[in-house]
């Protein structure tokens, strides 16, 4: 029966791939559980290693020593301040991680490996990437681009796996909705945590913090679980081999129905007027000069019609955050409910900003994980939920006691 490393997997990604392979300790006799500590109790399967993956390849070698598998999940991923950073940090990572298993003569076992990467790779945070999103798009050049550490990581990946005849499949998901132990880089962690100081607040009301034109465009979301569960599904699928694939839960959303849903839960509403009040905590940052889409303009009958893209907050999260009156409620909430008090300050409020404020859409096609064979799907709505009621249980999210029953005229 297999076995399996996993890094990165105290991440949000990373501990549901963990989860999900503890879950079937028939068909995977031993995991190792590789990160920088260990926050979870784990299934008997599960192993956990410590390993610093941004050691060099020999320190990696030596906490590697007794750790071998047919199937390696690489989920690992460090934030840094630049592309520049992020390119270098985390191409070193997975590079001298391998570098680390040619050491120890561990390379010959290895059957698969999957890469979890992400949306970046159609460049979503520069600006608007043609839709649907495939993964047949032309990866973006560099320059004039900014270096995508997401490419840099790939290229790696491939010249492994040619070396040492191994297959590869690569990840994209996007708009992650999951829950890690005092990881609280979690798109549903920081809009739950701005749900909780309105209601604490006392307004009765949620105003929608992205742009106005957003709000009403379509995104695409992850659930960790699910995520997880394609991982696991295509680590063995034949058709899988030697592929990049999209990864999200199979809808599309847009916020205009996403955020009703929220205000309900906290038994607030979401102001009927709220893009046509005065707005002075509104900001409009303009993204790259030429947004993703621009490459393909003149294949795509759109010449002259790619404008740069902006981030356009009606309330900039970042500044909303810092206000004394909104420190104080979240203090007296976190008091009276028993909280995680630092999860306020560690939530990614300026990345959270971002995600609801591009003017533009993103929409993941799903086509090519399909023709290959998966078929799994999960409601966006209903991930969010589920990550906040586990939220909630960790102490991180007051309880909520609403629920969105349907729509009303």
């Amino acid at each position: 029966m297999p076995t399996a490393i996993v890094t990165g997997a105290t991440g949000i990604l990373g501990r549901e791939i963990v989860y999900e392979l503890g879950r079937h300790p028939q068909e995977w006799t031993t995991v190792h559980a590789l990160s920088r500590s260990k926050k979870d109790a784990y299934p008997p399967t599960i192993v956990h290693n410590y390993i610093d993956l941004t050691a060099d390849a020999q320190e990696m070698a030596k906490e590697l020593k007794d750790v071998s598998a047919d199937y390696i999940f690489f989920a690992a991923y460090l934030q840094k301040d630049s592309e520049e950073d992020n390119t270098k940090v985390n191409g070193d990572m997975l590079e001298n991680f391998f570098k680390a298993l040619e050491i120890n003569n561990t390379v010959s076992q290895i059957k698969r490996v999957i890469l979890v990467t992400g949306c970046k790779q159609y460049g979503v945070h520069l600006g608007r990437a043609k839709n649907p999103m495939v993964e047949s798009d032309s990866w973006l050049p560099e320059p004039p681009y900014p270096p995508n550490f997401y490419y840099r990581q790939q290229r790696i990946l491939h010249a492994f796996a040619a070396k040492h005849n191994v297959d590869w499949v690569v990840t994209y998901p996007n708009e992650v909705v999951g829950f890690a132990k005092g990881n609280f880089m979690n798109l549903a962690a920081t809009i739950g945590l701005y749900a909780a100081v309105h209601k604490e607040l006392g307004t009765g009301e949620l105003p929608f913090p992205g742009g106005a034109a957003f709000y009403e465009m379509f995104d695409s979301f992850t659930y960790s679980p699910l995520h997880a569960e394609f991982c696991v599904w295509a680590m063995t699928a034949p058709g899988a081999r030697n592929q990049a694939f999209n990864v999200v839960n199979g809808d599309v959303e847009t916020w205009s129905n996403l955020w009703p849903k929220l205000a309900a839960r906290y038994e607030l509403k979401v102001p009927a007027d709220q893009f046509a009040r005065p707005a002075p905590d509104a900001s409009d940052v303009p993204m790259a000069d030429n947004p993703p889409i621009s490459i393909m303009a003149k294949s795509l009958g759109l010449q002259g019609r790619t404008p740069q893209s902006r981030i356009e907050q009606t309330i900039d999260l970042a500044k909303w955050s810092q206000k004394p009156e909104v420190k104080a409620a979240w203090d007296r909430l976190a008091e009276r409910e028993g909280l995680e008090k630092d999860a306020f300050e560690k939530a990614t409020w300026m990345f959270t900003g971002f995600v609801l404020s591009r003017n533009f859409h993103t929409i993941v096609s799903m086509s090519k994980a399909r023709a290959a064979g998966w078929t799994g799907y999960h409601d966006t709505w209903d991930s969010f939920e589920k990550v906040f009621d586990q939220m909630e249980k960790e102490k991180i999210l007051p309880k909520a006691t609403g629920r969105f029953i349907g729509w009303s005229l």
